[in-house]
């Protein structure tokens, strides 16, 4: 028996995972991070006798949050990535090898691979870092849709990245954000909509926040969408207000880029996609707890029939759009 501790909680969605973990074991290791990374090879160049390592990872569908601690010097290598990856170091230092460069990395820092290529890394003792896995397909599938066009990958991420200021240093905090959700039982995360949106939060603020070969595109003014697109975004909500829309599933519907979609609802509706999806669903929601009966139904079962995945943001939109609470308008007092 390994000196390990090891607990894993699967949500019922099957695109969810998180783990907490703490071993002195380099085979439990090197299973732990098979299961949520890739296949590697863990080495302690300093002997096995001092090494220890501790994990807490998040798992939404294609994206992998963790945060890996290491008591004593720790090698890693994989001889092939299939992901982007990003390595931000909270304490200690990396040294990696990757694409022919030589990398280090500190806080305030990080090294990015990409993938088809190998990498070997040296994490120093008593270092610490979050890890962000992104499969190859969902990051260039993200691509193209901000952008309304297909792409060629792999995109050329930067092999190191400042975080210390600008948009990268928002991204790392979205990622901490993300950290912190491990083990909360309570978590927003367990809302499946909620979960999708972080997990395309953390995809296209990377994109957004590192340079590369589509930058300049990306970053450029976006030309409005064509009313008839914007029509087609506003149909699809009016009809199908419950479903769990994204702006990037409403630019599809569409026929544009995600950017182009929200220049031509700014342009012509004057308010943002979601903004306007929001407004559809309070309506559908008013209407639905002005006819219930409060003996029959409740304001959650309410909230949650039009796409409210917390109680307490609706009541709080509810509130703001119309003036009373939404129980008021059940009891029938508005």
């Amino acid at each position: 028996m390994s000196d390990a501790h090891f607990r894993t909680v699967t949500a019922s969605s099957a695109t969810r995972a998180t783990a907490s973990f703490c071993s002195v074991d380099l085979d439990d290791t090197r299973s732990l991070v098979t299961r949520f990374y890739y296949p590697l090879a863990v080495g302690a160049p300093e002997g096995a006798e001092g090494f220890e390592f501790r994990a807490d990872v998040i798992q939404l569908g294609p994206l992998t949050v963790g945060h890996l601690g290491f008591g004593a010097p720790v090698t890693l290598v994989a001889t092939e990535l299939d992901a982007y990856h990003v390595t931000i170091p909270t304490t200690g230092r990396v040294h990696a090898r990757h694409a022919g460069q030589e990398l280090t990395a500190k806080p305030g820092t990080a090294v990015v691979y990409g993938p088809g290529k190998p990498v070997y890394s040296l994490h120093t003792a008593g270092s610490a870092e979050l890890d962000v896995r992104i499969e190859r397909p969902a990051l260039e599938a993200e691509l193209a849709t901000l952008l309304g066009r297909a792409v060629s990958g792999p995109i050329d991420l930067p092999p190191l990245v400042d975080l210390s200021c600008g948009p990268a240093r928002s991204w790392k905090t979205l990622v901490l954000m993300l950290r912190g959700e491990i083990g909360q039982p309570a978590s927003l995360l367990r809302q499946p909509l909620i979960a999708e949106q972080m997990r395309r939060s953390v995809l296209s603020g990377l994109l957004l926040s590192v340079p590369h070969r589509y930058t300049a595109e990306l970053t450029a003014p976006a030309a409005a969408g064509p009313p008839r697109a914007v029509q087609r975004a506003i149909d699809v909500m009016q009809d199908e207000p419950e479903r769990p829309f994204s702006v990037a599933d409403l630019a599809q519907v569409a026929g544009v880029s995600v950017r182009s979609l929200q220049e031509g609802f700014r342009r012509y509706v004057g308010c943002a996609p979601m903004t306007y999806l929001l407004q559809v669903r309070l309506a559908r929601a008013h209407e639905a707890l002005r006819r219930e009966d409060p003996s029959r139904t409740t304001v959650a079962a309410v909230a949650h029939r039009w796409g409210f995945a917390h109680l307490g943001r609706f009541a709080s939109a509810y509130r703001a759009r119309f003036g009373v609470a939404p129980s008021e308008t059940l009891r029938g007092r508005h």
